[in-house]
């Protein structure tokens, strides 16, 4: 069996190089590490609620753009990521409203803005109360960001 590298996996089985190598700060993942990108693949395996109601609006590039779901960039996972907008969306559930929780989401937001990222919040019960306000508040934010090329 041949030594895993960036751009083949164990076996010599060609692989993305993103699977398998920690990022720099100028990719759509910010340094993100391995063990990061394993979390996020078992958050993608089990969403939400609320998540899998959202994400049924984001994906196929519904909104003209690509979303990312559960998206490593630095020591976070964010919720849903749009690279060429730079924006990202978290879906907050109710231990969300706990003071601490609360103090962690701001620091979460502040350090993702400070990489030029735009974050935009919603609860879960706006998403299931009323997904088109939601979606319609996406696509507001949406044009207000010069697209990166």
């Amino acid at each position: 069996m041949r030594e895993a590298t960036p751009f083949r996996g164990l076996g010599g089985k060609r692989r993305q190089t993103y699977l398998m190598t920690p990022h720099s700060e100028n990719t759509m993942f910010y340094g993100a590490k391995s063990d990061i990108f394993e979390n996020a693949k078992l958050l993608r395996k089990n969403q939400t609620p609320a998540e899998k109601k959202l994400w049924s609006y984001l994906n196929k590039n519904k909104l003209g753009y690509k979303f990312r779901r559960q998206h490593p960039i630095a020591t976070y996972i964010v919720d849903f990521y749009c690279h060429k907008l730079k924006l990202v969306i978290e879906v907050d559930g109710a231990y969300h409203l706990d003071e601490d929780q609360k103090s962690q989401d701001d620091i979460r937001t502040s350090e993702l803005e400070q990489l030029g990222l735009v974050v935009v919040r919603f609860s879960n019960e706006e998403v299931f109360s009323d997904i088109e306000k939601v979606f319609n508040r996406i696509k507001q934010f949406m044009i207000t960001i010069t697209p990166v090329s």
